[in-house]
């Protein structure tokens, strides 16, 4: 997918940096285009962050390499002043390219379908134009992190010491988002994006013949009652103004035509905007696991687990990202009161433990297979100015000389 950037995008920047961070452009596509070419699953993305270092230890940072296997924090100072980070994600996933340009995925079943190497490649040229130019006090982290997708690589970054050994005041992160005009920005205050919780039932019967039912204990029909049930939590048992969804997505069982399973797995996710829903949704799952095992005299095993929490945006930071925002693009096409979305991401994880603020970023229209985590999917060059310039801009606000 490749659409323009809206005309206010450049005629509204309010900013001095569009001409030096041009020059870069180029640069930025060959990065992304080349990390696109060799996509990298979670813990894995060892060319990729041995390209990334690469190029920030020739930009003269302190390279710190190897952080939850493959996480990169380098560091830019210029005087004295606060410390704050700034976030890229590196990972790929397992979902086979359908796309057919120059540089699709050279890797079978394996593509950046989320836009990672669109964030990489803008931080990273942020970062180049950011050590050429003394414009900021302070400090600045810039992380690339591992594993977003699934494997909480940002849980493991802080559980190797990553805010020890880096004691930043604030945090912040960005996101491509199809279906939004490209090049624009949107972002809220409080819960933004939503958790992510995971479970997998286990019902156990006994195995025999098709022939010979009453010979055997079938976990089919329990399962077929428990899913329908599962599906009905959300309206019941959740506040209509505390958004969740609990959804069903693999059901597992049997190998064959006239045999009957001893068991069935139904694996699903939930999600929703608070921990107080998340203890609802889970209580009630686990109720109604107890209600069906009694109800079909079968053995129901329900394990819950969560995986990623709610993330919420601090105000301040959420003040200061929108405000550098703006300065790139002009309050027209920056969005500040966006409705959270029910979507999820381990930057959660960081501002469990700091403050900050995670903002979207337009990739331009979504249609014709082109959202997230689809296999047509293709980050939008065309918006890797304006992101670059939007860190460099949120530098220059949070750090700026005065």
């Amino acid at each position: 997918m490749k659409t323009d950037l809206p005309q206010s995008s450049h005629s509204k920047s309010q900013i001095s940096i569009w001409p030096e961070l041009q020059a870069l452009e180029q640069d930025m596509r060959r990065w992304r285009q080349d990390f696109h070419a060799h996509p990298e699953l979670a813990f894995e993305e060892v060319r990729t962050s041995n390209i990334i270092a690469r190029e920030l230890n020739a930009l003269g940072l302190e390279v710190h390499e190897n952080i939850a296997k493959t996480g990169i924090a380098a560091v830019l100072k210029r005087g004295q002043g606060p410390m704050i980070a700034l976030r890229a994600d590196m990972d790929a996933l397992p979902i086979t390219e359908e796309n057919r340009f120059a540089y699709k995925s050279t890797h079978p079943g394996i593509m950046h379908a989320c836009g990672h190497d669109g964030h990489s490649a803008m931080l990273l040229g942020a970062a180049k134009y950011l050590a050429q130019h003394d414009s900021f006090s302070g400090t600045v982290v810039f992380i690339f992190q591992p594993a977003e997708e699934n494997e909480g690589g940002a849980r493991a970054m802080i559980e190797e010491g990553l805010f020890e050994s880096f004691p930043i005041e604030a945090i912040y992160g960005l996101h491509n988002f199809p279906g939004l005009e490209s090049g624009a920005f949107a972002i809220s205050a409080g819960p933004f994006m939503a958790s992510f919780d995971t479970f997998e039932i286990t019902v156990s019967g006994t195995g025999g013949h098709s022939a010979a039912p009453h010979l055997a204990r079938n976990p089919i029909g329990c399962t077929c009652a428990l899913v329908t049930a599962i599906q009905s939590i959300g309206g019941e048992k959740i506040d209509a103004a505390q958004s969740a969804i609990i959804t069903v997505t693999q059901i597992i069982s049997g190998d064959t035509w006239n045999a009957i399973p001893a068991k069935a797995i139904v694996r699903g996710s939930a999600r929703t905007f608070s921990p107080e829903s998340q203890n609802t949704l889970e209580k009630a799952l686990n109720e109604i696991c107890t209600q069906q095992s009694d109800k079909f005299n079968l053995r129901i095993a329900c394990d819950y687990r969560r995986r990623y929490p709610v993330l919420v945006n601090s105000a301040e930071e959420t003040a200061r990202a929108s405000r550098a925002a703006e300065k790139v693009l002009g309050c027209a096409d920056v969005m500040t009161d966006m409705d959270p979305i029910m979507g999820s991401e381990d930057f959660a994880f960081f501002l469990q433990e700091k403050s900050g603020a995670f903002i979207l970023m337009g990739n331009g229209p979504g249609e014709g297979g082109c959202f997230l985590h689809n296999p047509s999917y293709d980050f939008n060059d065309e918006i890797l100015l304006s992101g670059a310039a939007y860190w460099v801009a949120l530098v220059e606000t949070v750090l700026g000389r005065s």
